[in-house]
């Protein structure tokens, strides 16, 4: 067959030819492709298609986004038709108000661009200090500059289109106050409770009961899809503990790096500082005179350096101390004051120092540290940098090692843990969704996605190794695979029991419910028991939402009313509302303001995103995920 396609090459292309000319000719190179789309399209919006492919790569991002953010999610979770979903309804969005925005020349520029990069907070991570774009950042997610660019000035459009809408929301005075009551009512109610626990011992289940409802719960006992599997990982750790490090080679970084580990000499001074009268014109020559006069009083009396600094200085924040500055390294005084105070010994005292502050006289008091830290003491630090180091030389050579045996050794971990000095680790119960207790390592999503695909769980090879964190490679292989099943109704009988007397029981106490309320309804007065509370969406009374919101729902032109209230497995309550009452003031009524207005804004934007809609005609096909 392929034979005859090399040979008749010239043939084929005229017969193809004969073929397509004349869909061209009679459909038009412009229906062809609304064919084309039309087939491949998942919606339409102002006359465009989004396509199949668009909506793939966009659910891939997606994706991607939201494994960076949740690591240890289960990937099965967004495989489903609604989280595809949300990724389409994201995309017409986005189409949506990119349209608008064109239509009402609500169009970004240059300028204004430039200044929500350089401004906005949330852009700062990928600003250099010279406020250009971190072309690294972008890179390393899939983005130039141009893409991104086009991203933002497409997003500061789109908040145009909406704009205008939010910020012009208004709330009348009469509308929040019914949103608020809503809210803050509270109801004087009595509530009676049915609580299924306490007609357990009422029931007892028949096998056919139990019998029928396993048969119809499958599901609820199934055991996940499980393996056993083997993994090793090569990261830096692993390298450091396979290099050893000669004595000589610690002691040449020792020295080489001294001064890493020598405590900077530090220097506890005092001095008097005499400041120039700027307005004067002999200012300086003043000052430097009655700083000379105080230091021929301290050379005849050194002991009333502090008591003179008290008195002359014109430093506020070391005269009260008797001029103490505490102890200070190189690098945090000025450079005149500096080199004076490092040349002197404890107990001198220096000459005039003139600075930009002023005139000083300096007395140092104390000197400590430039000592450095015997080699003992700081080997095992040394020796851990020196590893460290070493280690991120070869660990570019090891990864290839690792990658490329892992591949060509398929069916054994072993020879490569045995080439590179790695453990080979087991884990046994592992699900697609790992679980918050399993090794990060294993439990990364793309490891766990490669060990439970098709071929992984028949051929049981290594997988190839994937990259889990920066320096962190895991390859693994399935040891055995136990695929999900239904565990027989003898192994979970009392878990079935369980549930069906749950059942039963609940349901005994929604008949005695409704048989006390047709009963007190009757009769009303007989309608004594249930305790009297004051409820409010704010402040339930420790009530289920349940009643909460069934005895505010209760019309209040008919009072006293009962209501019954569903409670499911937990059983069934009777609630009669007695009274109306005031707002709850546990939260005053102004700090919930703002929250109408939010909430009339959102309704406010989807209702004008909803005419958006219709205006640029959007439609889903055949092919768009189920909502």
């Amino acid at each position: 067959m392929f034979d005859f396609v090399r040979n008749n090459t010239r043939i084929l292309f005229f017969v193809l030819l004969l073929l397509i000319i004349p869909s061209f000719v009679f459909f038009g190179v412009q229906g062809y492709s609304q064919f084309r789309e039309g087939a491949d399209g998942v919606a339409k919006v102002a006359g465009h298609t989004i396509t199949v492919a668009e909506l793939d790569a966009a659910h891939r991002n997606q994706v991607e986004r939201a494994r960076a953010q949740m690591p240890n999610v289960d990937p099965k979770l967004f495989d489903s038709p609604q989280m595809k979903r949300q990724t389409l309804e994201m995309l017409v969005r986005e189409r949506v108000l990119a349209q608008a925005a064109e239509d009402l020349k609500l169009l970004t520029g240059d300028e204004r661009l430039h200044r929500v990069f350089v401004n906005d907070p949330q852009f700062a991570f990928l600003r250099k200090p010279d406020g250009s774009v971190n072309k690294d950042l972008l890179s390393a997610q899939g983005m130039s500059v141009e893409m991104f660019e086009q991203r933002l000035r497409h997003d500061l459009s789109a908040q145009q289109v909406l704009r205008g809408v939010a910020d012009s929301a208004l709330v009348g005075k009469s509308v929040s106050n019914r949103a608020l009551d809503a809210f803050l009512q509270q109801r004087e109610v009595r509530v009676v409770r049915f609580d299924a626990k306490d007609y357990l011992g009422k029931v007892q289940p028949t096998d056919a009961q139990i019998e029928a409802y396993y048969k119809a719960n499958e599901a609820q006992f199934q055991t996940p899809e499980q393996i056993k599997a083997e993994y090793v990982v090569l990261d830096l750790d692993s390298i450091k503990k396979t290099i050893t490090v000669a004595q000589e080679e610690l002691h040449k970084y020792y020295e080489q790096n001294a001064a890493r580990y020598t405590a900077p000499e530090e220097r506890r001074a005092s001095h008097i500082l005499i400041q120039p009268d700027a307005s004067a014109p002999d200012g300086r020559a003043k000052a430097k005179a009655r700083a000379e006069e105080l230091l021929a009083q301290l050379r005849k009396n050194p002991e009333a350096f502090a008591d003179l600094a008290r008195k002359h200085s014109q430093d506020p924040g070391s005269a009260p101390n008797g001029g103490d500055l505490d102890f200070f390294r190189r690098g945090m005084m000025v450079k005149p004051f500096e080199e004076a105070a490092f040349a002197l010994k404890p107990g001198e005292i220096s000459n005039v120092v003139e600075t930009e502050h002023g005139y000083h006289i300096i007395k140092l008091a104390a000197v400590r540290g430039g000592e450095r830290k015997p080699f003992e003491a700081v080997r095992a630090e040394i020796e851990d940098e020196v590893k460290n180091q070493l280690a991120q030389q070869r660990y570019a050579e090891a990864a290839d090692q690792f990658s490329n045996m892992v591949y060509e050794q398929p069916d054994s971990l072993q020879p490569v843990a045995d080439k590179l000095k790695l453990q080979v680790r087991r884990v046994d119960q592992l699900t697609r969704s790992a679980g918050p207790t399993a090794d990060a390592a294993i439990a990364h999503p793309k490891v766990l996605e490669a060990l439970f695909e098709a071929e992984s769980l028949r051929n049981k090879r290594n997988i190839e190794a994937v990259e889990v964190a920066p320096n962190r490679l895991v390859s693994a292989r399935v040891v055995e695979h136990q695929p999900a099943r239904t565990l027989p109704l003898d192994e979970v009988k009392d878990r079935v029991r369980e549930r069906v007397a749950a059942q039963l029981a609940a349901e005994l106490a929604r008949k005695e419910a409704e048989a006390r309320l047709a009963e007190w309804r009757q009769n009303p007065g007989q309608a004594t028991a249930g305790q009297v509370l004051k409820v409010s969406r704010v402040q339930p009374a420790g009530q289920p939402r349940e009643v909460v919101d069934a005895a505010l729902k209760v019309k209040d032109d008919a009072l006293p009313a009962w209501v019954s209230v569903d409670l499911g497995a937990q059983g069934h309550a009777l609630v009669q509302v007695t009274k109306v009452l005031g707002r709850d003031d546990a939260v005053p009524a102004a700090q919930l303001e703002g929250q109408v207005v939010q909430a009339w804004r959102s309704a406010e934007l989807d209702a004008y995103y909803e005419l958006l809609k219709k205006r640029y005609k959007v439609q889903f096909t055949a092919k768009a995920p189920a909502p």
